[in-house]
Formats: C-alpha cells, structure tokens, sequence
C-alpha cells in the first residue's frame, strides 16, 4: 500500500476515518500536483523543449489549411471588395496579427511559461483568473464550432464512400436543428478525434507536420483540376471589381482587416502556451512569416475554386467541402474522399491547437490540483461539441454567434496590456518563480489585482462598445463614428490599452515588480543541480573521512 492510499484509507489522530467525499477528492488529483500549481502549469523542463522553426511553421499552415481558411474571401467580397482587394486585405491583416503573435509568443520561448502564468505579471495574482476565464469561455464556444465544421469533412468522406448516404432517412425533429444524416457524420468525427487529445502538447508536433505535406498538396490539386476544367479568367467573379467605392470603401476594408484580425485575437492572446516548448526563442520568428503567407495562400485558392464552379457546377461554391462533393464518379469521389480527408485532418488539428489547448490551460491554471492539459482537454471537448449544441448556434442564435465573434473587444486590451507590461513596463524582466508565489512580487495588493491594468483593460475595450451593439441588435442604433470606431477595434484596443497602461506604470509604477535582472526558470534549475552536487560531493568526502 503506497503512502497516498495510507492516507486516504486510513484514520486521523483521533480514530475518525476519512469521509466518502474525501477520499474521492483525494484520488481526483492530479499527480505531481502542488497545491497552486502541476506538472503541465510548472515552466517546460529542457527536456520538453522539442519545437523547432520548422514546427512553428507547420503549425501555421495547420492552422490555415482549412475549410474556413477557404472560405476567408468570401465575406470580404459579400462587403464589396474585388477577390484582388481581398487577397490584399488578408495579406494585411495576417502580417499585422503575426507581428503581434510573434512578440507575445517571444515571452513565452523565453520564460516557458504559458499565457495563463505570464498574465500574472500584468494582471495581478487573481484579476488574471477573470482574463483567463475570458479566454476560456471563447476557447470552449469556437471548439464547438469548429467540431461542426469537422462534422462537413466527416459527411463529405462518407458521401465519397456511400452515396446512398445523401439521401438517409432523417428521424430527428425540426426543432433539433440537425438531421439524422449530419448528427451521424458530428459523432463519428467527435469520438475520432478523442485520442488526439490524449497526446502531450511536446509530442503532438508530428501532426502537424504529416498535415503540412499533405494539405498544401489537397489545395493546389483543386487549384490545378480547376484551372484545367474551367475557363475562370472569363467569369464574372474573377473580373469582379469593387462594388463600394470611396471612403466607403476605405471603412469596408478596415472592416475586414478588423474581422481577420479578430479570427486570431485568442492565438494573439494564448501564443505563449505553445511557444514555450521552444528549443530557442528564435524559432519561433519563423511564425511572423509563415501566418500571412499560408493564409493568403489558402484564400487564393478559394477565389480560383469559388471562379471555377461557376463554370463547372453552375453555382459560386465558397466552401470545398460543397466543391468536392460534385465530384460524383467513381474517380471523382475517391478523389473527393482524399480531400475531405486531408481537411478532416486539418480541422483537427486547428481545433486541437488553437482551441482545446488553450482552453485546457485555462481550467489546468484555475484547477491545478485535478485538472491538468490532459483532463482540461476532454472536459473542454464534451463542453463545447456537446452542451453548447454548436448546430443550434449556428442555425438559431444569430445574435449570440455575432456577440462571440465580436469578442476581440475583449481579447485586444489583454494581449495589448501584457505586450507593453513586458517590453516597456518590466522591460523584458520578469521572476518566472515569483509568478507561481500569491504571496508574491505579482500579487501587486492583498486582492491581487494590478489596480493599473485594471484601468487600462477599460480603457481599451469600453469605447468600442457602443459600436459593437448593433453587431448583435441590428435594431440598436448607434452614431456611425462609433460604428467606424469599432471597425478600428484591434487597432484602438491593443493601442488604447498598451499606452494607457504604460502612462500609468510610468507615473506610478510597481517598483516591488522592477528587477536589475530577470530570474529565468533554468537559472533555478542549475542551481539546484548545482546544490545537490555540492550536497554529494560533501557526503562523499564525510565518507572517506570516516
């Protein structure tokens, strides 16, 4: 019997044995778990520091090589702009979120820490629970939503198999918002992808390169099949000029640079949670490239796809789920099973990494001793594929689906407050233990909160707030510069946010927090090798004394 089960079996001083809900408790917790923090919280030891440049490379065409990826250029064009306009627009947008990936995941590479234990230093001890539940409450909702979309590339690999399938029978209710057919394909895809959240975050890099052959692969052969079979240059679509002009079109493409930013905000927030499996921090700046290069890419193939199956299919198709689910010999579907094959793949990758992980995080920092990334995972994925029910969302809940991808209100400030707090307040100079210390340099006052970032996080957000209301009421009628105010959103918040925050730290700084040199987890790490040699050493000369 091991010394945890003495414990939980076994009696007190005074003869009472441990209670039901005790010993429960006791065996829910995690192993290696402290009290305040786990294994999975704790800075990455070397020996997990496997990522590369060229995973972090992997990791961004994981990311963009989907569904959703494809279909980027299609609301930009539904807004009026020409498919040349928003390629721009995506190219803009895609550097400037990168930039803004890059230096938050910098932290990260350096410290080894995830967002969760850098917003310590920003936020305060405790005010950074409430940033973290911000962040996982949009983590768990886009999990569902992005099962949905893996559900599609489920149905279109069994429409490539069986296509008796498209016609099945369905047997639930209208009111289910879902069919027989399309709950078949969401089960499937869900318990497929379970034991992918089984796999560490240091290990689940493989993935991600297997999807980064093999879906750059999927997309230039639609690209070339299209192009071979269709005239595209001669169709409409592809000669489409802008249809808004002027200023008008200036806000409609700041719109659109405020939305694709928007669509990274949380990977803009949570970089460090993958960064810091670093082997240096110089491999991650491959990432400041490889974002707006991928995803450019990806948009471009879905105008020349969406150009030709006007041409082949007698319809524009944005999305190449519905492209490849035309393609109906026999040939042609086991082609179309492929594809839908490699996008399956994709989505569960961009689901594990910029969803689930993250979100995961989230629980393992505010339960650190039951939940880990491992059980974070899973609960996230039962949460959000499951009890949001993300077919209802996106079928009959409008309003809320615009309220969560309004989110970026939220989520700039965060990232703009922890960006300046790093290289401008603390000026690249943190100590990692102390982040694990409530008692701490980090804890700011006995509530916790860093009275500073509280202020600049209202500053940043508040002002877009009028503008961002008639996103979810289209009855709600707000002035048209508060509307264009928003439309600035990533811009104004970060900004706003950074600057206010540094002013403040400037005139009234938290000088218990300004360190001559910054403590890095290895530097404790040696020294306690160090110590324990020493340690041996004595006691082999205390020895040979004797």
């Amino acid at each position: 019997m091991g010394q945890d089960e003495q414990i939980i079996t076994g009696a007190d001083e005074y003869g009472n044995s441990p209670s039901f809900w005790r010993r429960i408790s006791k065996r829910l917790e995690v192993e290696g778990h402290s009290g305040d923090s786990n294994k999975d919280l704790d800075p990455v030891p070397p020996e997990l520091r496997t990522w590369n440049w060229w995973h972090y490379i992997s990791y961004w065409i994981s990311d963009n090589f989907t569904p959703s990826g494809w279909r980027k250029a299609a609301s930009l064009m539904q807004i009026g702009m020409s498919w040349r306009i928003a390629l721009l627009n995506v190219a803009v947008s895609e550097i400037l979120i990168a930039a803004v990936i890059t230096i938050n995941g910098y932290i990260g590479a350096k410290y080894h820490v995830s967002f969760t234990i850098q917003s310590r230093a920003s936020f305060g001890y405790y005010f950074s629970i409430l940033m973290i539940c911000m962040r996982m409450i949009v983590g768990t909702f886009w999990y569902g939503i992005s099962t949905y979309t893996g559900a599609e590339c489920v149905r279109s690999m069994i429409y490539a198999m069986s296509p008796r399938f498209r016609n099945l029978e369905n047997h639930l209710p209208a009111s289910a918002h879902i069919n027989t057919q399309f709950m078949i394909s969401y089960f499937v895809y869900f318990v497929s992808i379970m034991p992918l959240h089984y796999v560490p975050i240091h290990r689940i890099r493989f993935l991600f390169t297997i999807k980064a052959i093999v879906t750059p692969i999927i997309g230039f052969g639609i690209m070339g099949w299209t192009i071979a079979n269709a005239s595209v240059g001669e169709q409409s679509l592809w000669s489409q000029g802008n249809t808004v002009h002027g200023s008008a079109l200036g806000w409609v493409f700041m719109n659109g640079v405020y939305a694709n930013m928007g669509g990274w905000a949380t990977l803009a927030v949570n970089a460090p949670d993958f960064t810091r499996y670093a082997i240096s921090p110089k491999h991650t700046y491959t990432m400041a490239i490889a974002l707006p290069f991928t995803a450019t890419l990806i948009t471009f193939f879905g105008v020349v796809g969406a150009a030709g199956s006007k041409v082949l299919f007698g319809q524009i198709l944005w999305d190449p789920l519905l492209f490849i689910d035309n393609w109906t010999s026999p040939g042609g579907r086991a082609a179309a099973f492929f594809c839908a094959l490699g996008f399956y793949l994709a989505q569960a990758c961009a689901n594990i990494s910029a969803n689930s992980i993250s979100a995961a995080n989230d629980l393992n920092c505010m339960f650190p001793r039951y939940i880990n990334i491992r059980r974070g995972q899973f609960i996230i994925a039962f949460v959000g594929a499951w009890a949001l029910t993300p077919w209802n969302i996106l079928t009959s809940a409008s309003s809320f689906l615009a309220f969560m991808s309004g989110y970026t209100v939220w989520l700039a400030p965060i990232c703009g407050i922890m960006v300046a707090d790093f290289y401008l307040v603390h000026k690249r100079k943190y100590n990692v233990w102390e982040l694990y210390n409530k008692n701490g340099i980090y804890r700011y006052n006995k509530w916790g909160i860093n009275w500073r970032a509280f202020i600049a996080f209202f500053v940043g957000w508040v002002p877009l707030f009028p503008g961002f209301l008639p996103n979810v009421n289209k009855s709600i009628f707000v002035p048209r510069g508060m509307v264009h105010l928003y439309y600035l959103g990533y811009f104004y918040g970060f900004g706003a946010a950074a600057l206010s925050y540094y002013v403040i730290c400037y005139f009234w700084p938290a000088r218990e927090t300004m360190l001559d040199v910054p403590v890095y987890c290895d530097d404790v790490l040696n020294a306690r090798e160090i110590e324990e040699n020493s340690y041996g050493e004595s006691d082999s000369l205390e020895k040979k004394s004797d």
